[in-house]
């Protein structure tokens, strides 16, 4: 049944996708823990990543792509198109039953992969992984039956099996490998690839490529780690130019959240230290950059705002596919934009952050306070009240007096935003009380 319905659907696909043959392929890349100052093309002299360059060089680059600070946050918006205060549970979960961005898809006739960080282990029901996600097939890490191993000697679950591995076994390596084999084995026909990346979360180890496999300096390991991501990256190109779908794919490349708080990076003269966990620029603003060089023009940067239950949508756009229909998806298509078009570019973007709803208290490292803020590229206002101007002050150190005369047109205009914006959803917990989101914006990154 669902072959019959996915050739009818196919066969319907918009003349965007006719004319090229098919549908596009789609190939989503997601770092883990890696913020925008970290890449060449954004300007880094720290970090060699050549592939990421080219590929924004020959595609288009966005300055304004901002995630959660958290990693499963992220994952849960991208997963459904909507904003984590309608449907986020808890760390680690993905609430069942929800339509996900596989299962768009999958359902339209592609063939469906994810490889890397699960990181959604919450969602697996009695159907497994793939089938409660709806991919059809998988090689991961952090699935909930796997160890905690993921870099050396790594324990990766695929299609319901523990993957054996000895002390010289890499795991982005076996995750590369499996998804390099999934898009030769299906270059007939349309794919998915989702691969949220195992690099380059801590810990900071050396990578098959490090001068020293010994080497304790985690700041020059963490380096190493970003220039592999970047390695990867061109694996994953250069096959899909040797099968000839390079032209035809759709190629995202993004991070979960910010960098890690012991790290340090350099960037236009700036000392940048990650702030992963906490709602600053250095914990949420990402590297965003989407490649297709059949589809849409190259050597652009776009200032736009983008938030990640925007991929969604926009994915859907570029395969001429309809998103699910529900009320509350939160995510704006930027395909337009992308093609050159005027498109819809938001305003302003909404994010609710409470990453650890069910934590027994406030003061372990691992929970954090609900928090609510709306932001445009310069500004950001919080539920609390409290308005920085994070052009002159990223680290959000001095909020601005109500009475400051420059930022009352946009105190005023995010107070609209904030006003209109969705607020939590049915899951959090009862005992914990809505005042928290007017409560001061807290100061903390998790271990």
């Amino acid at each position: 049944m669902r072959l019959l319905i996915s050739s009818l659907l196919l066969a319907a696909l918009p003349a965007i996708a006719q004319d090229a043959g098919r549908p596009p392929n789609v190939v989503f890349v997601m770092a883990d823990d890696v913020g925008y100052e970290c890449f060449g093309a954004y300007g880094s002299r720290q970090y060699r990543t050549p592939r990421i360059d080219r590929l924004a060089d020959g595609g288009v680059r966005f300055d304004h792509c901002y995630s959660t600070p958290l990693c499963t946050p992220s994952r849960v918006a991208l997963m459904t198109g909507m904003s984590n205060a309608r449907n986020y549970t808890d760390f680690g979960a993905l609430a069942p039953g929800q339509p996900t961005i596989a299962d768009l898809f999958g359902n339209a006739g592609y063939a469906t992969a994810v490889g890397g960080k699960w990181q959604l282990q919450g969602s697996q029901n009695a159907e497994g992984i793939a089938a409660g996600a709806g991919f059809d097939t998988y090689c991961l890490w952090n699935t909930g039956n796997t160890g905690r191993s993921r870099f050396w000697n790594p324990s990766l679950e695929q299609d319901g099996r523990i993957l054996e591995s000895a002390a010289d076994d890499y795991g982005p390596d076996i995750v590369t490998d499996f998804l390099l084999n999934f898009i030769e084995s299906n270059s007939e026909r349309p794919f998915f690839v989702y691969y949220p990346m195992i690099l380059v979360h801590s810990p900071f180890v050396p990578t098959p490529h490090s001068g020293d496999r010994r080497s304790k300096d985690e700041q020059q390991n963490f380096v190493d780690m970003v220039e592999y991501t970047d390695f990867i990256v061109g694996r994953l190109q250069d096959k899909l130019e040797k099968l000839g779908l390079l032209r035809d794919t759709l190629f995202v490349f993004t991070s979960d959240n910010g960098t890690h708080h012991q790290l340090v990076s350099s960037l236009g003269g700036d000392t940048i230290r990650g702030d992963k966990g906490a709602t600053t620029d250095a914990g949420t603003h990402v590297p965003l950059v989407v490649s297709a060089p059949g589809r849409i023009a190259g050597g652009r940067v776009l200032d736009d705002l983008i938030d990640f239950s925007d991929f969604l949508p926009t994915l859907a756009d570029a395969a001429g596919l309809s998103p699910p229909d529900q009320p509350e998806m939160d995510g704006r298509s930027f395909w337009d934009r992308l093609r050159g078009r005027e498109g819809d570019p938001r305003e302003w973007l909404y994010t609710y952050y409470f990453p650890r709803p069910f934590a027994d208290a406030f003061d372990s490292p691992y929970s954090h306070p609900e928090v609510v803020f709306v932001r445009d590229r310069r500004y950001k206002l919080y539920a609390s009240g409290e308005l920085f101007d994070i052009r002159a002050d990223p680290g959000e150190s001095k909020p601005l007096p109500e009475a400051h005369h420059a930022s009352r047109p946009a105190r005023a205009k995010l107070q609209r935003a904030l006003a209109t914006a969705p607020r939590r959803g049915l899951m959090i917990p009862a005992g914990r009380s809505e005042a928290s989101t007017s409560s001061p914006r807290p100061r903390w990154s998790p271990l």
